[in-house]
């Protein structure tokens, strides 16, 4: 049976949807948003899932309400299960009461799945609690811009100028001279603290006190605009003691992240942890090789091998599907040493329950070798699960010191399926601080992508490169790295630029 989903999205920060929210966008067959659901959310759609935008933006409607409905009816009626992701919750300035109405009126099932709306989460994310026992024991909530067809307004000026509740405008910005004006007008202080929270909950949130009085000119002196919350009361005076959200070390700051999606979770989380805003940009895919008649030769003969030498996440992870494809698992490791460049390939042996015998102290090729020799790597044999294009500098030298060295290809790169106009786009605006760069592989396919001439263009832009090899891939194409870690990890390079923002 088809059922729709009025799911809120809640106000922008991908952390604060709820999980029965992300379980009916992995699994709706029709996506139907709006311009304030987050799009980063679409990432979890299903590979067939169709995706239709329907948001309005400064009252620029892409479709009207009356025919948002019918597609959401019609698309119900083919039998499939529809998502209508709302920003914030659906029922609180949402018209997710009207799609529901007009869901019972056509015989159409319907489930609500609440969001958390901005009238609540912006404010704390800007230090203000909309309830405080020491300023005010009650919020109301309220539209800055009504349905300008109704006969009578819904606002009782009187109630909201005498009330010691506070006050929560959404959507009121373009109004804010005549509710600044209404609320004094009826009783409310000159100098009632007022606060305006832009883009709340997300890397580019701003936020301001003033006090009634004046809250309109320093608005429009600082440019706010929509969307912002406006929130009235004594609350606001917490701003600048409650505030942390706008402390964040990146906020702000544009990041672009080349890595393939599978891999770039970790430095995405961590660039949003610190108020990053961040560019999702997987230059390269990664799949399984083509080779499965020489892969499962070697695996089943892995006893004949000293050492396994694993250079990436990537490795591991590929290696494994294979291993349990044919269905062996790590016991056939059993007396084979074992050797993880980084701590995240580390990591993911640990998680396979293998502990690496070693680990260098520096995570590229020669450093490996080195400390390979000195445990007597010599004249053994040692196999490289890995890429099928990489550095050949690792099974050279091996080879050089009389080690019999097998590569096996496990998995493969190729130029991500991706457009680089969004990011170029993004430059020119000025919406980009740092493009970061954690292997040789994502250098080339990011200048496939996007042109250099137009990263040279915007001198704002920084370079951030994960190590020397990967700096060496930059001057290539004419780039020096800005930013460089000596610790050659994700962590480094997140480390490196925030000593350099």
């Amino acid at each position: 049976m088809s059922t729709v989903y009025l799911v809120g999205a809640g106000p922008g920060d991908p952390g604060m949807l709820t999980l029965k929210a992300k379980e009916v966008i992995e699994t709706c067959d029709v996506m139907i948003y709006d311009y304030l659901a987050n799009a980063d959310f679409l990432h979890w759609c299903k590979e067939d899932c169709e995706v239709l935008y329907v948001g309005k933006k400064g009252g620029d409607h892409t479709l009207p309400q009356d025919k948002i409905n019918e597609l959401i009816i019609e698309k119900a009626r083919t039998g499939k299960s529809v998502c209508r992701l709302k920003g914030g919750d659906p029922y609180v300035f949402g018209r997710g009461g009207e799609e529901a109405e007009e869901l019972v009126e056509a015989g159409i099932d319907f489930e609500v799945v609440p969001g958390i709306t901005a009238g609540v989460a912006a404010p704390a994310y800007a230090g203000i609690p909309v309830t405080h026992r020491d300023h005010t024991t009650s919020v109301c909530f309220i539209t800055g811009h009504e349905d300008p067809t109704k006969e009578k307004s819904g606002h009782d000026w009187s109630v909201y100028g005498q009330s010691n509740s506070t006050l929560v405008f959404y959507m009121g910005v373009k109004n804010l001279p005549m509710i600044a004006e209404n609320l004094m007008k009826h009783g409310r202080a000159a100098d009632t603290p007022v606060a305006l929270v832009r883009w709340g909950t997300r890397c580019n949130q701003t936020s301001m006190v003033s006090t009634l009085e004046n809250v309109a000119e320093d608005a429009k002196a600082r440019g706010f605009k929509a969307p912002s919350i406006i929130v009235v009361g004594g609350v606001c005076s917490l701003h600048d003691k409650l505030g942390w959200f706008e402390k964040k070390p990146l906020l702000g700051k544009g990041v672009v992240v080349t890595r393939a999606r599978e891999q770039a979770s970790g430095l995405v989380k961590i660039m949003r942890d610190l108020g990053a805003c961040v560019y999702e940009f997987p230059t390269i895919a990664i799949e399984p090789v083509d080779n499965d008649a020489e892969i499962e030769e070697h695996l089943l003969q892995l006893g004949r091998w000293d050492w396994l030498v694993f250079t990436s996440v990537n490795g591991v992870k590929h290696f494994w599907n294979r291993l349990e494809e044919i269905g062996l698992d790590s016991r056939m490791l059993g007396g084979i040493e074992v050797a993880a460049i980084g701590p995240a390939t580390a990591d993911a042996l640990r998680e396979r329950g293998i502990i690496a015998d070693f680990v260098p102290e520096k995570y590229v090729a020669e450093h490996v070798v080195d400390g390979l020799l000195k445990l007597g790597v010599q004249g053994k044999n040692v196999l490289i699960p890995r890429a099928r294009v990489a550095r050949e500098v690792l099974p050279e030298e091996l080879a050089k010191a009389g080690c019999n060295v097998k590569v096996l290809p496990v998995y493969e790169t190729r130029l991500a399926e991706e457009s680089g106009e969004t990011i170029e786009e993004a430059m020119a605006l000025g919406k980009i601080n740092y493009v970061t760069f954690t292997s040789s592989s994502t250098v080339e396919n990011f200048f496939e992508l996007v042109r250099p001439e137009t990263v040279k263009g915007c001198p704002e832009v920084k370079i951030a490169s994960i190590g020397p090899i990967t700096a060496s891939t930059l001057s290539g194409f004419g780039f020096e790295a800005d930013v460089q870690p000596q610790d050659y990890t994700i962590p480094g390079l997140v480390g490196a630029i925030l000593d350099d923002a």
